[in-house]
């Protein structure tokens, strides 16, 4: 098939939910993918974080045949018992925090959202949420309530009743919204999709002592920044903080469709047969490769690269910030979730357009925020090359 037939059956057939990129892409190989005429890009988005291991790798190439070849979904779904998630149930509890012991598995990060967001509700008879301005949290009907960000809310809920939305990082104002009606309070560590914003580094160790003496529960978002997108396996595990749900998803099965959420004893203790399910939840053939890679990313040491090469690229993102002041903003991040902000939206998207020119994928968004988020594993010649292609694309556009 031709890159041009490609395109004309997706754009019959589709709907236009988002402007596409006149690309069709065929194969990759780590940070590298090639279209149908074989052309050579590099992929500094990862498939919006998911590909931690880059394209096609090994691990889970094997891990996907392997178990394809015994069973991919079990009889009568969840409800029978399953080896291959066993193994990874076990896994999980040795890289969670401590106080998480119970883990029901998902599709997306978004089902993750979606159920502790209703458990939350469930087990404190409370009927609000309280998130932060600029969060993402998914597209699902709840969790887009609970998104500020007007794109990804106004259009399926417009301002559902039982959502407050409070300043991300202003502990003040999250301690002046809650009352005994706020069921739980949704933050990520880092905002990505708002453009890799961070907060206060005591923040979320505050969030969590006022949930605790409001009787309210702290549910972390860790679907971008888990699985040493940002260095150590979950950005929370440098803190002091304890939370209640954990929710994760993208990097945790490398590219395949999988998510998960992590809650306490306590809170399991609370739920009943019936409070949550689902067909594909932890099955076989998602457990199999989900438990691949984070033994790929254990014993790999992926942790020590992610520091390493966005120190690197962090460095050189600093430089152009001081090289080109008037156009450049901030250069921000944490570990391999990194983002340039410019002063304004049509210097942004040029550099973003000169970039995929030059056979680069990076991400833009909020407008004027191009953010950078390759695999994990990425070699230095690979980072050194992407930087080189965005340095020469903001020369070329400012």
């Amino acid at each position: 098939m031709t890159t041009e037939k490609t395109m004309q059956i997706e754009d019959r057939h589709m709907p236009v939910f988002y402007k596409k990129i006149p690309l069709s892409i065929e194969r990759g190989e780590g940070v590298a993918v090639w279209d149908e005429e074989g052309n050579r890009y590099l992929d500094f988005t990862a498939g919006w974080g998911v590909t931690c291991l880059g394209h096609a790798h090994p691990v889970i190439s094997r891990a996907l045949l392997e178990q394809s070849a015994k069973i991919l979904q079990g009889p009568n779904s969840g409800v029978t018992y399953s080896p291959v998630r066993a193994r990874l149930l076990s896994l999980m509890t040795s890289i969670l925090p401590k106080n998480l012991t119970r883990i029901f598995f998902s599709n997306s990060g978004a089902e993750s959202n979606d159920a502790a967001l209703k458990l939350a509700r469930k087990v404190t008879g409370r009927p609000d949420i309280v998130s932060a301005l600029a969060g993402f949290h998914g597209r699902l009907a709840s969790t887009a309530a609970a998104t500020a960000l007007a794109s990804r809310r106004e259009p399926s809920s417009p301002g559902l009743p039982g959502t407050r939305f409070v300043p991300y990082g202003d502990i003040a104002a999250l301690e002046a919204v809650l009352d005994d009606q706020v069921a739980a309070v949704l933050l990520e560590p880092i905002q990505s999709e708002a453009g890799v914003r961070l907060p206060p580094d005591s923040y979320l160790e505050e969030a969590g002592r006022l949930c605790r003496t409001n009787g309210t529960l702290l549910i972390v978002d860790e679907v971008t920044t888990g699985f040493c997108r940002t260095g150590p396996m979950f950005a929370i595990d440098p803190l002091k903080v304890e939370v209640d749900f954990l929710t994760m998803a993208k990097g945790i099965a490398g590219g395949f469709p999988f998510g998960a959420f992590a809650l306490t004893e306590e809170i399991a203790a609370r739920l009943e047969y019936g409070d949550h399910g689902g067909t594909y939840c932890g099955n076989p053939l998602g457990c199999a490769v989900a438990a691949a890679v984070i033994s790929h990313l254990l014993d790999a040491n992926i942790s020590a690269n992610v520091l390493e090469m966005g120190a690197l690229a962090l460095t050189r993102m600093e430089k152009w910030r001081q090289t080109w002041p008037e156009d450049i903003v901030d250069a921000r991040g944490r570990g391999l979730l990194l983002a340039l902000e410019f002063r304004n939206e049509a210097t942004a998207a040029r550099i973003c357009d000169a970039c995929l020119t030059q056979r680069l994928f990076v991400r833009l968004t909020q407008g004027n925020i191009i953010r950078i988020f390759p695999a994990l594993n990425i070699r230095r010649e690979e980072m050194e090359e992407g930087l080189a292609i965005l340095e020469r694309a903001i020369q070329t556009s400012l």
